[in-house]
């Protein structure tokens, strides 16, 4: 049995995967993090891990490896890796959780797809047939959005709205805004590759963007850890 681990902005995705399927997926936020061998309730084989919480929490996942005494292997960006080939400048430079997503997309999917990890931050990145890479788009989460607002502006509300297509009071127009924006940053990307993209949708924001995206589209919950899944049968 393999730990998954996705280390994220905001909290811990875990997973345990047989090599075939998975037995369970958790999230769990960081101070909890010291309880999580009794919640798996049976010891891995090892652990495969992204992070891009910090080295704080890199360092609480190594601890917790060396508690367990089982292996940990670390996922970070490479030229190439599971059928994916890297176009960034610096390839290192890429997220590990936005490897990770990559090489899940392309074994879900061999054809051309936009990967959208919404989150905390948005991430929209472009992958070619070929399984190349071509770069992609950083933005604020929905709700990092709509908090800079109401943060940053004297008279926006901290928005309880909902979409609309043409708004007609300040809270829609502000989740409406978000949502637009992050709409057309998808597809703008998504035109790059030609026509009739997949678009793959994962993250706690997902599922508001799914029902106003244009088909063809699929929802996969915890991409990173499939992506870790995937990665770990290579090593």
């Amino acid at each position: 049995m393999i730990l998954c681990l996705d280390a994220g902005n905001s909290r811990l995705k875990y997973g345990l995967f047989d090599g075939a399927g998975w037995h369970k997926q958790r999230a769990l936020d960081y101070p909890q993090l010291d309880d999580l061998p009794a919640r798996l309730r049976e010891k891995p084989e090892r652990i495969v891990a992204c992070n891009v919480a910090g080295e704080a929490v890199g360092l609480r996942i190594e601890a917790l490896a060396e508690q367990i005494g089982v292996p940990l292997d670390w996922l970070t960006s490479s030229f190439t890796a599971c059928g994916v080939s890297n176009g960034y400048d610096n390839p290192r430079q890429l997220g590990a959780d936005r490897w990770a997503a990559l090489i899940a997309a392309r074994a879900l999917h061999e054809g051309p797809c936009v990967v959208v990890m919404a989150g905390t931050a948005t991430t929209i990145d472009a992958l070619d047939a070929k399984g190349l890479f071509r770069g992609g788009l950083i933005l604020p989460g929905l709700n990092m959005m709509r908090a800079a607002l109401a943060h940053n502006t004297a008279d926006l509300p901290h928005a309880a709205g909902h979409y609309e297509p043409q708004p007609t009071n300040t809270d829609d127009a502000i989740v409406s805004g978000a949502i637009h924006a992050t709409l057309g940053a998808i597809e703008r990307i998504r035109a790059t590759l030609g026509a009739d993209v997949l678009c793959l949708l994962s993250g706690g924001a997902a599922a508001e963007l799914a029902p106003h995206l244009d088909p063809p589209q699929r929802l996969v919950d915890n991409l990173v850890l499939e992506g870790l899944a995937r990665y770990s049968q290579t090593v």
